[in-house]
């Protein structure tokens, strides 16, 4: 690919984010003149936005499955900052992110805005975090989570942490598996993860350097949470995306996958 297409691509991103900053600013001044400033209107723009993201990615998306028709704790496997962008566009949701996230810039100040919440690991604050969650589930607003705690490469799954998962079983919310697979001429995708000590403008020079690729996003049966352990419940999600990514279930938590992944079918 040309270095001008590249660039271009480049600067058609950088473009969408700077609407995403006016739309944050919009949040901004309405906290300040405690004006309509709903998370459901949060959600609402934060999807639109997203949307507008994702077709600014060189990638072609495919959707599989039914979109749940209440408010659910969404649960997927997690390999780059996009799978934010592609599953935000799909509908109204907020996310859950490590701490850090908050200090970035610009992605930072963008998430803040857009209603996500914030976790510092080991920092004693689980107690708080779930009842926040809890809260958010309740005011009927839907939530991801990557319960993996950091990005793969997208040839393994790592083990899901059930601690995040009190909040559905508390308040009796669904859990939503998704399994996200980014394919590359029918292989596992090696440009598209946001590993180790990437940053986003490198990441972002990489994957328009190169031709679009795929994006398979299953969206898997609903879960059930209800009367459940949340090392159990975990696990059931856990064996679901496996099963769907890989077509196979396991009894281990982290399990490396062979290079080349089961491909999915391409958009139209």
């Amino acid at each position: 690919m040309s270095t001008l297409r590249s660039h271009a691509r480049v600067i058609r991103v950088l473009g969408v984010i700077a609407l995403g900053l006016t739309i944050a600013g919009t949040f901004a001044l309405m906290e300040r003149l405690r004006i309509g400033n709903s998370m459901a209107r949060r959600q609402r723009w934060t999807s639109w936005f997203m949307a507008r993201l994702t077709g600014a990615l060189p990638f072609r998306v495919k959707v599989s499955g039914h979109l749940p028709g209440q408010p659910t704790l969404w649960v997927c496997n997690h390999v780059s900052w996009t799978d934010i962008a592609l599953l935000g566009q799909l509908a109204p949701l907020s996310f859950l992110s490590k701490a850090e996230v908050r200090t970035w810039p610009v992605a930072g100040w963008l998430a803040l805005k857009a209603g996500t919440l914030f976790i510092r690991r080991g920092s004693g604050d689980s107690k708080l975090i779930q009842k926040q969650m809890g809260q958010h589930l309740q005011g009927n607003h839907s939530l991801v989570i990557f319960p993996e705690g950091t990005t793969t490469d997208g040839r393994s799954l790592r083990t899901f942490h059930g601690r995040l998962l009190s909040s559905a079983i508390e308040t009796g919310v669904a859990i939503q598996p998704v399994a996200i697979q980014y394919l590359r001429d029918g292989k596992t995708d090696q440009i598209a993860p946001f590993i180790g000590d990437d940053d986003l403008l490198s990441h972002l020079r990489r994957l328009f350097a190169n031709e679009v690729s795929d994006v398979h996003i299953q969206l898997l049966t609903p879960i059930e949470s209800q009367g459940k352990e949340r090392a159990a419940l975990a696990f059931e999600a856990q064996q679901a995306v496996q099963t769907a990514l890989f077509g196979e279930a396991t009894q281990s938590g982290d399990v490396a996958k062979p290079a080349e992944a089961r491909p999915a079918a391409r958009a139209a």
